[in-house]
């Protein structure tokens, strides 16, 4: 194994530390498919590995993206998915972050690349869900926010998205109809991706006409619970250019921060199971703003730089809130980002051109893999039916449980 040097310099602020190779990538499709976890996990690995041209017998750590609903297994999804592929003596290595837990084992492989640790990695993640809503787990823990929230406020997650939804209306007159048309963005673009669960263009006016769960947001807004799994072969520079990859698509940044002061400053105290209202600190940025700002730093980049993004659409609501949160408009301009077709494949900006959670819904250890999969596919030209012309820097963001987030910048 080759000792690296880690390069750190400064721009915009921040640190700029040398970026790893995105040597492979894979996807088992999302839909509800009711089989073991692992069995997407590891047809997603077995898709990276071929796709990077590297055999099981090369890596040398596994980064597993945990579950929660799936038993122990789940909780140790590293070695679970290495004893999968089989016992190769790899290190492993497992974490659980909610929503965030997909950027959270890049991060993991990253940071032991970066320390000379290892050359390449896989990163792994994938989730058997239940039907309806995810719920709390663990049986009745009345201490646990989480529990609480659902038990106590009644605030299952569509909830919390329309309170979300209505802040917006109130704030910048938000409408219905922007809602919707966020939707049918998402489903057109989700149309032509084969690992979609939902490839179906919708009106809005069919939009319009779905039921209302938690109002304003209607039923076709609102993501669903899938099963699906993503895998990364990632690596030092050094190893693809040993393997005769000279200009991969990279990974220049991983953002995990947390907020700051998030009991004093927050709508929801340990309610809310991102935390995303509250400040980075108290008049400044958001806490999903200051995600973004930490990754951008960090890869010595701004939003005037990104030609694509992956979002976090849990709701179509929310997924205006994030234009502005990742900087590709001023607050109170995602609607006339949206309008103005700069969203859409074919405009400034597209986001979510992979379809977004809409088409894919949560399969919750994936989905932050799933992204950096899509914005792999777009940089090296390779998203046929709903490819960026010319796309070479990409972010994603999401938000997870308590203060988990995460943003990833890729670029070519």
């Amino acid at each position: 194994m080759k000792t690296m040097t880690t390069n750190t310099s400064y721009g915009n602020g921040g640190p700029v530390t040398e970026p790893i190779a995105v040597l492979g990538v894979g996807m088992h499709p999302w839909g509800k498919w009711g089989r073991n976890f692992v069995e997407y996990g590891l047809a997603a690995a077995r898709d990276a590995l071929k796709d990077a041209q590297v055999e099981w017998s090369d890596i040398q750590l596994v980064s597993g993206a945990d579950t929660i609903r799936n038993g122990y297994p789940g909780f140790v999804s590293g070695a679970t998915f290495a004893q999968a592929l089989g016992w190769s003596g790899a290190r492993v290595s497992s974490v659980y972050a909610a929503c965030a837990s997909g950027a959270t084992a890049i991060n993991a492989a990253r940071a032991q690349i970066l320390a000379g640790m290892c050359d390449v990695a896989l990163v792994v993640g994938a989730d058997t869900t239940p039907k309806g809503f995810f719920a709390p787990v663990g049986g009745d823990r009345k201490d646990d926010p989480d529990w609480l929230r659902f038990h106590l406020l009644g605030a299952t997650n569509p909830t919390y998205f329309a309170l979300y939804a209505r802040r917006r209306m109130e704030l910048f007159g938000a409408t219905e109809d922007d809602f919707a048309a966020v939707k049918v963005k998402n489903a057109r673009h989700g149309l032509n991706n084969p690992n979609a669960r939902y490839r179906k263009e919708v009106t809005a006016e069919e939009v319009l006409a779905s039921p209302m769960v938690a109002d304003p947001l209607r039923l076709l807004e609102i993501c669903a619970t899938s099963d699906g799994g993503a895998a990364l072969v990632l690596s030092s520079m050094d190893f693809a250019r040993s393997r005769g990859v000279d200009f991969p698509v990279t990974i220049a940044a991983v953002s995990t921060v947390t907020p700051q002061f998030p009991n004093t400053v927050i709508e929801m105290p340990n309610f809310s199971t991102d935390s995303a209202v509250s400040a980075a600190a108290v008049g400044s940025l958001s806490f999903r703003d200051s995600i973004a700002a930490a990754a951008y730093d960090e890869a010595g980049i701004g939003p005037e730089d990104v030609d694509v993004a992956e979002v976090y659409d849990l709701s179509s609501a929310l997924e205006l809130d994030w234009y502005e949160n990742i900087g590709l408009c001023k607050e109170g301009e995602a609607e006339k980002l949206l309008r103005d077709g700069d969203t859409t494949v074919g405009g400034r900006v597209p986001v979510n051109p992979s379809g977004g959670l809409a088409c894919f819904g949560e399969a919750i250890p994936a989905q932050a893999i799933a992204q950096v999969c899509e914005l792999t596919w777009q940089l090296r030209g390779q998203a046929e039916g709903r490819q960026v012309e010319g796309a070479k820097v990409g972010v994603t963001v999401n938000q997870g449980l308590f203060g988990h987030g995460s943003s990833v910048i890729v670029t070519k």
